[in-house]
């Protein structure tokens, strides 16, 4: 079997494909297929397990986290990662360990770019990324299709074969992964256009096609255009309070303080770099820094927006997104890098097929607080799921299977992974009856917040 302190060791001295796969097969005499169905959650505060994760949270942020989560379930899951993982840790789960995403729920899969310029599609969030039991993103995927499902009015037997969709389809890759060139898995792109083919419709080719055009346009020119403007004729970053803002600065040494930590921010984020993207960020010179509100499980953590002009014209957009510990690290092994915007950064590299060319970390050492780097916006496209039908649901959900299948292939063994899964529907069967489960787990959660927010303990802000 392996260890899960690093799943490069699932590498370190392998047999042959037969002899890997056996290993799959015996890794279920300790937890079965059948046994990951098994979603009985003793009673547990969720509310106080979720009041834990504000802990360094900045506080007057907290009521826009809670007001989001309020919205309905699927919101609610996606700012509840810290309360699942609780809920994992006390299940059966497999020794089969792979580099997790963390937080496989389906709006955290998406477009974005190669290098090359490609519009690729796969997980495209990595806060939560660490080593684990690969079942665990797989089940915290496919609940988030049912819960997606149930906000969409599907019958559960519905619900069950959009995930049984998923699974199936996972399963498949996983062998046809296992059974590839080493080299050719670690190359292979699930590119736009393979999303396309999977299309049942001309009308859904449409639809797809609308959302890649548009993720195609997305550039640091294209967010210049509407999310700058002139001030005292120079380009700052245009401000929407309360979601984009600059620090408030009173005086001449507090702006030469803030400039300076800034700049030794960026100085370490530099050598992070390979040499030649070093060579590339030198041509651009920081113009402005403000701070961005982003998502909804990462509310009130720290993150900025930085605006670098190259050419006196040529736009750059970094994201600068705080990285604390992985929700998963307090029922895991714990990182093994020194600053968590490594930990982010190495786990994005290793499990996308291609990453943005500006990926780093750094760290503001005036607070201690790990970040990890990135484009900002950078053809980044998301599908709207809350207008999918039920075909359009199924053939997401067949879009994600392929490209977390990929994902497990490239971070660890799929040879491993699929002689656990197997060939036939067993495996398939227990992630359904599990997404179904907690899903109802999910939405009792999200009544519980209801009640914290109307009581008073709980304050949430409506933006």
């Amino acid at each position: 079997m392996t260890t899960q302190k690093d799943p490069s060791n699932l590498f370190a001295g392998r047999g042959s494909l037969a002899s890997r796969i056996q290993l799959g097969k015996e890794a279920r005499r300790k937890v079965s297929r059948s046994q990951l169905a098994i979603c009985k959650i003793d009673k547990r505060d969720p509310m106080s397990l979720l009041e834990a994760s504000n802990v360094g949270r900045v506080p007057e942020l907290i009521p826009i986290r809670f007001g989001r989560m309020l919205a309905d379930p699927f919101s609610f899951y996606r700012g509840a990662a810290p309360l699942m993982a609780f809920d994992l840790s006390r299940l059966p789960r497999t020794d089969v360990v792979v580099q997790l995403g963390g937080d496989a729920h389906l709006a955290n899969f998406g477009l974005f770019a190669s290098p090359e310029r490609r519009v690729l599609f796969g997980p495209n969030d990595f806060d939560e990324t660490l080593p684990g039991p690969f079942d665990w993103d797989l089940r915290r995927l496919a609940a988030s299709f049912v819960i997606a499902a149930r906000e969409r009015g599907f019958a559960a037997s519905d619900q069950g074969n959009i995930v049984r969709r998923l699974c199936e389809t996972f399963r498949q890759r996983i062998a046809e992964f296992s059974t590839m060139d080493t080299l050719d898995v670690w190359y292979y792109q699930f590119k736009s256009a393979s999303m396309l083919a999977i299309a049942d419709s001309a009308e859904e080719r449409k639809k797809e096609l609308a959302v890649i055009d548009k993720a195609r346009l997305q550039s640091s020119r294209s967010v210049a255009s509407h999310a700058t403007e002139r001030v005292n004729g120079k380009l700052r970053i245009r401000e929407l309070p309360p979601l984009v803002y600059h620090i408030p600065l009173q005086n001449k040494r507090e702006h030469k303080q803030y400039d300076d930590m800034i700049r030794r921010f960026f100085a370490d984020y530099r050598l992070t770099l390979p040499d030649d993207r070093r060579a590339l960020f030198d041509r651009y010179e920081l113009v402005d820094v403000a701070i961005r509100v982003v998502g909804i499980g990462s509310v009130g953590t720290r993150c900025y927006e930085a605006l670098f002009i190259a050419d006196g014209e040529c736009p750059l957009f970094l994201q600068l997104k705080e990285a604390r510990a992985s929700v998963l690290e307090g029922y895991l092994p714990v990182s093994e890098y020194p600053n968590h915007g490594q930990r982010v950064v190495n786990g994005q590299r290793l499990l996308q097929s291609a990453s943005d060319i500006f990926l780093g970390w750094s760290k503001m050492h005036h607070t201690g607080n790990d970040f990890y780097v990135r484009q900002l916006r950078d053809m980044k496209g998301a599908f709207d799921f809350t207008t999918f039908d039920l075909a359009d649901l199924a053939e997401y959900a067949v879009s994600c299977g392929t490209a977390l299948a990929q994902s497990m292939a490239k971070a660890g063994d799929p040879a491993l992974i699929g002689g656990y899964v197997g060939k036939s529907a067993a495996f398939d069967e227990a992630i359904i009856r599990f997404a179904l489960a907690y899903a109802e787990q999910n939405e009792a959660d999200w009544t519980v917040l209801k009640a914290a927010v109307k009581s008073g303990r709980i304050q949430a802000t409506r933006e």
